[in-house]
């Protein structure tokens, strides 16, 4: 099912309504990057602002659990790889070709977590 590009309803609805002068060059800029979070320009709006007082937005957070979830089953498989690559090995003391590979996916994938762990930290945390 596609993900909603709109906010969820709330009761008794948005009753204020904000209008905004924006340039032909602003315009296609906000269009661009909420087309590319999958989002509205006023969701972008409303989620960008508010998230600097109060931390992530919802799309982020799905973002963010998006890409955990695929770190999940990257480090499942190089280890499920390499599980049966050392098996092989212990009972035939040969070591297959494979195992290059399973390892370089493995450091490819820590890499990431990598990535995704310093895109967590929180401004002013120490190093």
């Amino acid at each position: 099912m596609a993900e909603r590009k709109r906010q969820a309803n709330i009761g008794g609805g948005r009753r204020v309504i904000r209008q905004l002068k924006l340039s032909v060059a602003q315009d296609t800029a906000l269009r661009v990057h909420a087309d590319e979070l999958g989002v509205s320009v006023q969701r972008l709006l409303v989620e960008s602002t508010l998230s600097a007082f109060q931390g992530e937005t919802v799309t982020e957070r799905r973002d963010l659990l998006t890409a955990l979830f695929q770190l999940q089953r990257g480090l499942a498989a190089a280890g499920n790889n390499i599980n049966q690559i050392a098996r092989v090995a212990n009972s035939t003391g040969e070591i297959k070709n494979e195992l290059h590979g399973s390892l370089e996916h493995l450091r490819a994938t820590v890499n990431r977590i990598d990535e995704v762990l310093e895109s967590l930290k929180i401004v002013g945390e120490p190093s």
